[in-house]
């Protein structure tokens, strides 16, 4: 496993990590979510990601109980806060009061004295940026969080809570959180990684596989067990269209002449960025954790001619952003 500095900060992460959205708590038992934590952490992935919202707090229970017999300092662990998590109008959002109450009960259920990544979920429109700055700023001279990021902010949002911190004297974001593949690329590459060059924020990049559908899990249907068959997933369903599954077809061969998987390309293809501090990987299985980590020693195969071919691959079909 290689590491790489989260920004400009001095903590290093795996270059590829586990999270546990959708799994943890939902799409499998709590006994293989704690085995592919384990397998991961014996293979040398050390940052795991969560969030208060994943399967309404369960999947940082069972994240909670897995690292329970790993060492605490040898691990990277996130959680998030924004989305609807407590009764009432102050129940969501980034406000002092929902911050401070989300960041307590998401230590409880993940058994740890401190967060080392906290993100703010999404961008809150109804709280003001010096409050949001100023109660990050708290919580990590409190000790309950090391640093702070933001997910799925737009550049100039995430420019106004580094300015403000600046303004104030305290501490800044580290970390954004945006999906970045394949067919999710246009703000990371054009509006995000100048500010990431310019401020030195870390990438934690999720969905690489773009929910399975670059994994060629859906070149012929829809597998009983797979995210998209899920009824709480339907949504993924409007994502596999014949055009989509064209292009994945067309990189599969790609892999297949570099001696890859289709997933292990994808995630290869996220990895030659620099700006990106680490891959945020989801499995099912442990032969599907083994085969994503494997893409991290794939980047070399990656050459100039290869990236050209996947630039006319995918320049046929038009970005989802």
């Amino acid at each position: 496993m290689h590491y790489r500095r989260l920004g400009r900060s001095g903590l290093k992460v795996s270059e590829i990590s586990l999270g546990s959205w959708v799994t943890f708590g939902d799409q499998i038992e709590e006994q293989t979510a704690s085995r592919l934590i384990h397998a991961a952490y014996d293979a040398g992935v050390n940052f795991f990601d969560n969030a208060d919202i994943y399967a309404n707090g369960q999947a940082e229970w069972v994240m909670g109980r897995a690292i329970k017999d790993l060492p605490r300092e040898a691990l990277v662990i996130s959680s998030k806060v924004f989305w609807p998590t407590m009764p009432g109008p102050n129940g969501r959002g980034l406000s002092r009061k929902h911050i401070m109450e989300s960041v307590h009960a998401s230590l409880k259920r993940l058994g740890t004295d401190y967060l080392d990544l906290y993100f703010c979920h999404r961008f809150d429109p109804d709280t003001p940026i010096d409050e949001i700055v100023q109660t990050m700023d708290i919580l990590v001279r409190q000790g309950k969080i090391m640093y702070w990021g933001t997910s799925e902010w737009r550049a100039w949002q995430i420019t106004s809570a580094f300015y403000s911190a600046n303004t104030q004297h305290l501490i800044p974001p580290s970390m954004e959180q945006p999906q970045y593949n394949m067919f999710h690329r246009q703000r990371v590459e054009s509006e995000l990684s100048p500010i990431c060059k310019e401020l030195g924020i870390g990438l934690t990049t999720w969905s690489p596989l773009y929910y399975g559908v670059l994994a060629g899990r859906y070149n012929d249907g829809i597998p009983a067990g797979s995210r998209a068959s899920m009824e709480n997933m339907a949504w993924i369903r409007d994502r596999i269209t014949p055009e989509r599954i064209e292009v994945v077809k067309r990189l599969g061969s790609v892999a297949r002449d570099l001696g890859l998987t289709s997933a292990q390309l994808a995630i290869a293809w996220l990895l030659r960025r620099k700006e990106v501090s680490s891959v945020i990987t989801g499995a099912t299985s442990i032969e599907q954790l083994q085969e994503n980590l494997a893409a991290a020693d794939a980047v070399d195969k990656l050459t100039d001619d290869v990236l050209e071919t996947i630039e006319q691959i995918l320049n046929n079909h038009p970005d989802e952003d």
